[in-house]
């Protein structure tokens, strides 16, 4: 694995606890402690993000980790997605430029976060999830951390492989972690048909 310095601090954005779980125990087992960054304005329904945190935080806690909550702000994640899109952002398909946005404003608030706060280390959780384009999320950290300050290094770590992307479904198991069927946001989300 690819790893950052260890002496860099890591300030890790988590989507969902299913694609942080290997991460974080991947990276506490080579003695990184990353601060998990829980940036989520995506999600919709602010119940459903709090579904979600709820998942994640006894799992961090459990590796001594420390959870940063950012402010959920839904309308402020709309607003960036009409300011880069067109209006009907329902016709984006999954992997387009609705999904590289929202990689952007969530990255740019972790980037914000990092910034002030002394890291020099941002990585994702969105870069384990088979559903997300490695491409745009790496797009999306590179833009976000030149955004914010000069020496902040995006992480662009393939979460999928050396055998992490096992290890993520048997977490999810032992763990019998909330495992959404959608990313989060209204537009991805599919109705069960009977």
């Amino acid at each position: 694995m690819n790893l950052c310095p260890p002496k860099t601090e890591i300030l890790l954005h988590a989507c969902c606890a299913p694609c942080s779980g290997a991460i974080i125990e991947a990276l506490c087992a080579q003695g990184l402690k990353p601060t998990i960054f829980w940036s989520n304005s995506n999600i919709y329904t602010p119940e459903e993000n709090a579904k979600r945190l709820a998942v994640l935080e006894p799992y961090a806690a459990s590796f001594g980790l420390p959870i940063v909550v950012d402010e959920y702000d839904h309308s402020a994640w709309l607003a960036f997605q009409h300011e880069n899109l067109s209006d009907d952002l329902a016709s984006y398909p999954e992997r387009d430029e609705r999904c590289l946005n929202c990689f952007k404003f969530r990255l740019l608030r972790a980037a914000k976060y990092a910034a002030e706060h002394g890291f020099g280390c941002l990585a994702t959780s969105l870069a384990s999830s088979r559903w997300k384009s490695l491409q745009q999320v790496e797009e999306a950290g590179d833009w976000a951390c030149e955004k914010v300050k000069e020496g902040l290094a995006f992480w662009p770590q393939n979460w999928r492989k050396g055998g992490l992307q096992v290890r993520r479904n048997e977490i999810i198991r032992e763990q019998n972690f909330y495992n959404q069927a959608f990313c989060g946001c209204e537009f991805s989300f599919k109705p069960e048909q009977p």
